[in-house]
């Protein structure tokens, strides 16, 4: 280990700038190391490296569509996930008497 009781404050300083730059090199150095060790794994299973940094955080919940799940059979705009509330068209269909599997899609 290296005294540095014997330094002067300016050996000190260049001492911590040397330090610093040498972080910061090493730093890169390990972000390059560890992007030939994720490439190569991704090369080894034969995944394209594109395909592992698009896939989708799960759970998020913001920005996923959810599929339709039940729609009118005269208007095909009115759709519904089955998700929430039912629709005012959805309830209107059920207390008719009709069944709820009919607009299944």
């Amino acid at each position: 280990m290296m005294d540095l009781s014997n330094l002067s404050v300016g050996d000190l300083r260049n001492l911590q700038e040397q330090i610093k730059q040498e972080m910061k090199k090493r730093e890169v150095q390990e972000v390059q190391k560890a992007r030939e060790q994720i490439l190569a794994i991704a090369q080894s299973v034969g995944v394209p490296l594109k395909d592992l940094i698009a896939t989708p955080a799960r759970g998020s919940g913001k920005g996923t569509t959810v599929a339709v799940r039940y729609r009118h059979p005269d208007n095909a705009s009115q759709q519904w996930t089955g998700r929430g509330r039912q629709p005012k068209w959805v309830k209107e269909w059920v207390e008719g008497g009709k069944s709820l599997d009919k607009l299944r899609v």
